[in-house]
């Protein structure tokens, strides 16, 4: 006997794409709202990103200095998400708790020691220092 896939009742199509970015949107705005760290970094990449088009002429190159960006962003996204769930289990501390919160903030990290290192060697290969 074959299993049947599980299907999430609700909106279908396009009514479904709308209302998934209205949450969507409310997510970013909450994140905006709640989260220092995600306002400090947003502001850093609408700063650096003009200068993916000044450190390099190549597009190629260009888009991964934004991607790079993009990276930071989505992953503060994430330990966001994960802090929130995590807060929203219990006060009381608990070593698994403290745990998921720096593996969150670990992600983060890596992804700002990524976009680092690909913005230096960009920058190294296009620029006269």
């Amino acid at each position: 006997m074959s299993e049947q896939p599980m299907s999430k009742p609700g909106r279908k199509g396009v009514a479904r794409i709308w209302h998934a970015s209205i949450y969507s949107w409310s997510g970013l705005k909450a994140c905006w709202k709640h989260e220092a760290a995600f306002r400090q970094e947003l502001l850093l990449c609408v700063v650096l990103l003009p200068f993916s088009f000044v450190i390099t002429d190549d597009l190629a190159e260009s888009a991964l200095l934004i991607a790079t960006l993009g990276v930071v962003l989505l992953m503060e996204l994430v330990n966001s998400a994960l802090e929130a769930v995590v807060d929203r289990i219990g006060p009381e501390l608990h070593p698994l708790s403290g745990q998921a919160k720096d593996i969150g903030s670990a992600v983060v990290m890596v992804a700002i020691g990524l976009a680092c290192v690909v913005w230096g060697l960009v920058a190294v290969k296009n620029l006269s220092f």
